[in-house]
């Protein structure tokens, strides 16, 4: 190692006062004052230390340099990335360790419960390389984690933006973008950006210069377990989430329509859906609830033409 002082986390050399207090006092109005959300699911907010950014970049290049000298062949960050290092390679495991541990499972407890935030219990830790000789860029994809804490290094570049399209199950990994859910981010040297996994993101060209980043793939095993077993991820799927108001919506205007049937009926015997009686008018609540993609619209117009002549 070139610098052993990396291979011990020393919170004060490593991280902004700021930070330290905000996680010292341990509460969400701690973590607040110092973070921002520009976009929902996207938390942003200065960490670290010019002087560790420098000592983490040069012990990287040594890193680099003695692999090329020793002709050896290292594991490249992930399946995407080309250029970069997996931290643990040269023994940066049991700082990363202590980093998730004391760092960044609490925010994510707070900020992400819903993806197992608050039992975090492994990681992968890399590093990523943009530049002319580099990586220029990055597809659209989503991570292999459940909380990701990405930090830019430096050095001195142009570009390399961010961009979000809003979190997805596997399930609608691959639908449309809200408009809300659009949102770009530009780096800065020692400032952090902490996402889910599933938050579906990819970088843009690096256009100058050249522009490192420290990643961790933060994960759970108990929320992969218990992941198997729900269909449903409203609670951070915006797809999911999208489809479960649209059946409340189609419900609640069914709900309008059958009242208004009622109505018309003159309080006698309820109607059926074929306008005999007999059947609770719940049933038409059932058989257009079962079409709510295709009839919720339709349903709302009856509705309001109802009222209207009621």
């Amino acid at each position: 190692p070139l610098h052993r002082e990396l291979y011990a986390l020393n919170p004060t050399t490593f991280f902004l006062p700021t930070f330290l207090k905000a996680i010292s006092d341990n509460t969400e109005q701690s973590f607040r004052s110092i973070i921002s959300e520009p976009s929902p699911g996207i938390y942003v907010f200065p960490m670290l230390q010019p002087d560790f950014c420098e000592l983490l970049l040069s012990e990287i290049e040594n890193f680099e340099k003695w692999v090329a000298e020793a002709k050896f062949r290292i594991m490249r960050p992930n399946r995407m990335n080309r250029y970069g290092a997996v931290l643990d390679d040269f023994g940066l495991e049991p700082m990363l360790d202590r980093l998730m541990d004391d760092f960044v499972r609490p925010l994510s407890r707070v900020f992400f419960p819903e993806v197992g935030g608050s039992s975090l219990d492994s990681h992968h830790g890399f590093v990523v390389e943009y530049g002319e000789d580099k990586d220029l860029d990055l597809g659209f994809h989503v991570d292999d984690s459940e909380v990701t804490l990405n930090v830019c290094l430096g050095k001195e570049f142009s570009g390399g933006e961010l961009f979000f399209r809003g979190s997805r199950c596997e399930r609608h990994v691959n639908t449309g973008t809200q408009s809300e859910e659009a949102f770009d981010y530009s780096h800065v040297p020692g400032r952090a950006v902490l996402h889910r996994g599933r938050h579906r993101h990819g970088a843009r060209a690096t256009t100058s210069g050249h522009r490192i980043n420290l990643l961790m793939w933060c994960r759970s095993s108990v929320f992969r377990e218990m992941k198997l077993y729900q269909k449903d991820f409203s609670d951070w799927c915006g797809e999911c989430n999208r489809m479960k108001k649209e059946r409340q919506r189609s419900t609640c205007a069914a709900t309008r329509l059958c009242a208004i049937v009622d109505s018309r009926s003159g309080g006698g015997s309820p109607l059926t859906h074929s306008g005999s009686a007999g059947e609770p008018c719940s049933t038409i609540v059932v058989v257009v609830v079962a079409n709510c993609g295709q009839m919720a619209s339709k349903i709302e117009l009856i509705a309001r033409e109802g009222e209207s002549t009621a």
